[in-house]
């Protein structure tokens, strides 16, 4: 999901002419799309609105640019977006995502908002776009993405859509198998985890995300296979191996922990 120069304008209350400057000035970086118009992500929105604010405080244009450079570099990415709030302390910038806080930088910046805020403004352009019933598959998936940071049920609607179009989307079924575990619905995760698996034998994530959701609804032993598996495809994965030490010390296999455990350690 992308917003036109006009769409930034309405949900940042800018003008057109601003939202362009700001973009020539290099604080986000805007795909090109037909006729060479600007087209914009939710995480460019963000940055729009602290740029906007930043330069409001006469900050010099260096000290700007560097600091939203680390600020977008630091953003979390996915629907934890629409839980950030930014806010200013003394003289530091705070980000904070939960109860998670960070400062990507110090100055005297003045401003606060939620992202939430914008993610509300945004969201009627993200839903009409999902009237679009042409929509291709590609498109459908940017649009879930979008969705995942405006509104957890449409976007899991949008990419249950997508798979009725293409039932092996790999990355469909992960996604939407992640959103239905956070809600709680652990079989359904599973079935989508596991289809992911069939679509692509080689997807670690898929594989890892079937151990977590194994291993939340108590069946120990299958979530061990799952994190075996997904070791065996790639054996960089850090949470698999403390996850699997965890099971094999809950299981009485001290070895197979320590194992997994020093392996933890040394990707740390």
């Amino acid at each position: 999901m992308e917003y036109r120069t006009i769409e930034v304008a309405e949900i940042l209350g800018l003008s057109p002419a601003q939202v362009r400057r700001h973009a020539r000035s290099g604080y986000v970086e805007p795909r090109r799309g037909p006729r060479n118009v600007y087209l914009f992500s939710f995480q460019d929105l963000i940055i729009l609105r602290v740029a906007t604010e930043l330069v409001r405080s006469n900050l010099p244009a260096r000290r700007v640019r560097r600091s939203l450079e680390r600020l977008r570099s630091q953003l979390p990415a996915g629907r934890s977006l629409s839980a950030v709030r930014l806010s200013a302390e003394g003289e530091d910038v705070v980000v904070q995502d939960g109860s998670v806080a960070w400062e990507p930088d110090s100055g005297q910046y003045v401003f606060g908002f939620e992202v939430a805020d914008i993610a509300g403004k945004a969201l009627p352009i993200a839903r009409k776009a999902a009237e679009d019933e042409t929509m291709p598959p590609a498109e459908l998936f940017d649009l879930a993405l979008e969705l995942e940071v405006l509104a957890i049920d449409e976007a899991i609607e949008v990419y249950e859509r997508l798979l009725r179009i293409d039932p092996r989307h790999v990355d469909a079924l992960v996604n939407l198998g992640r959103l239905l575990h956070e809600q709680g619905r652990l079989a359904s995760a599973e079935s989508r985890y596991r289809a992911a698996l069939e679509a692509d034998p080689s997807s670690s994530l898929a594989a890892f995300n079937l151990g977590v959701v194994l291993e939340d609804s108590g069946r120990y032993r299958d979530a061990i296979e799952a994190y075996e598996r997904a070791i065996s495809i790639d054996d960089s994965l850090a949470d698999a191996h403390y996850n699997l030490a965890q099971l094999y010390e809950r299981r009485g296999d001290k070895v197979a922990a320590f194992r997994h455990l020093k392996r933890f350690r040394s990707l740390s």
